[in-house]
C-alpha cells in the first residue's frame, strides 16, 4: 500500500521556501502523491449552519499551489485532495489541469469531490442541489476536452460545438478519483472515474461501500485491478498508534493507498515534516 502526503494548506503559511522544504521532505521519504485541497470561499456560521473551518483560515489556490510543487519537485505525483468540480467552469478545469500535467511532466491526478460547503456554492454563484448531476457530466466533458481534437457536446450543463484545450496533458487524459462516500458517489465512481478517495474508518461501514462499490464496479464491467482505492485516515490526535492501526486495517482492505488527514492544529514547517516522517515510519508496513 503506498503513503501519500496531505499537504497543509491552512498551516504551512506563506513562505514559499517553507512549501519548498515540506514538499521536498514528502519526496524524499518516498511519498507518491502530495494532495492539495480546495476552498474558494471562507465563510462566517449563519441560520444554524456552522463552516467546519474558520472564515480566516488560509487556504491556498490548488491549481496554482501543485504548478509550484511541480516545479521544486522531480518525481512524486500531485493530486487535488479534493477539488469541488461543480463550483468551478469545466473547460478551465480542463485547461488548468492540463497545464499542471504538463508541466508536471505527467504527474498530475485530478481528485474531484462536490463538497459540503453550500455557503460558498452560493457566493460562487452556483447550483447546490444539482452539483451531483453536474459533476457526472464534467467528468465526461473532461475527458473528452483532454483526449478529443474538436470537442462537440450537448448536456444539461454543457453546449460545446468544436472547441478545444490546447495545449493537451502530458498524459493523453488525466486520472480522476472521487471522494465522497455516498451511494450516487460511489456509483459514478464505478462508472467514469479512476478510483474512489473515502474518509472513512476500516470497519463495517468500510465493508459496506466496499461492497457497493465492487457491485457497481461488476455493473460497469470494470475490474477493481484497473481501479484505485486510496483511504483518508482522519485523524484529531497526534497518535502514531492510531495512525498505524487505522492503515493496516485500510491495508487488509485492500485499499491502495492511504493519508494522513490530521484534524490538529501542527505549529511550523519542523513539526510538519515531523509528521511526514512518523507517519510514513508507522504505516508502511514494513
Amino acid at each position: 500500500m503506498k503513503l501519500n502526503a496531505w499537504f497543509p494548506s491552512v498551516q504551512i503559511g506563506n513562505d514559499p521556501k517553507a512549501i519548498r522544504d515540506w514538499a521536498q521532505a514528502a519526496e524524499d521519504l518516498g511519498y507518491e502523491y502530495i494532495e492539495v485541497p480546495d476552498h474558494v470561499f471562507g465563510a462566517t456560521a449563519r441560520d444554524g449552519w456552522t463552516p467546519r473551518y474558520e472564515a480566516f483560515d488560509p487556504f491556498h489556490e490548488t491549481f496554482t499551489t501543485m504548478a509550484y510543487l511541480a516545479a521544486i519537485t522531480k518525481n512524486i505525483k500531485l493530486s487535488s485532495g479534493v477539488l469541488i468540480l461543480p463550483q468551478r467552469q469545466t473547460g478551465v478545469v480542463a485547461k488548468q489541469a492540463a497545464e499542471v500535467d504538463i508541466l508536471s511532466e505527467g504527474r498530475l491526478r485530478l481528485g474531484v469531490g462536490v463538497g459540503w460547503n453550500h455557503v460558498e456554492y452560493e457566493a460562487l454563484g452556483c447550483e447546490w442541489k444539482t452539483r451531483g448531476l453536474k459533476q457526472r457530466e464534467q467528468i465526461e466533458v473532461l475527458k473528452k476536452l483532454w483526449t478529443e481534437k474538436l470537442v462537440t457536446y450537448k448536456g444539461k450543463f454543457h453546449d460545446y460545438e468544436e472547441v478545444t484545450i490546447v495545449p493537451s496533458p502530458k498524459q493523453n487524459t488525466i486520472p480522476i478519483w472521487l471522494g465522497g462516500s455516498a451511494d450516487a458517489v460511489l456509483k459514478r465512481a464505478a462508472e467514469l472515474g479512476d478510483g474512489w478517495m473515502p474518509i472513512l474508518p476500516p470497519d463495517d461501514t468500510a465493508n459496506i461501500a466496499l461492497d457497493k462499490l465492487n457491485d457497481h464496479l461488476n455493473e460497469f464491467n470494470r475490474s477493481r485491478n484497473e481501479f484505485g482505492i486510496e483511504a483518508w485516515l482522519r485523524s484529531h490526535d497526534n497518535d502514531p498508534d492510531a495512525w498505524a492501526k487505522a492503515a493496516d486495517g485500510w491495508r487488509g482492505l485492500g485499499a491502495d493507498m492511504a493519508m494522513l488527514y490530521p484534524m490538529w492544529k501542527v505549529d511550523g514547517i519542523d513539526s510538519q515534516i515531523e509528521i511526514l516522517q512518523r507517519f510514513h515510519e508507522v504505516a508502511s508496513g514494513a
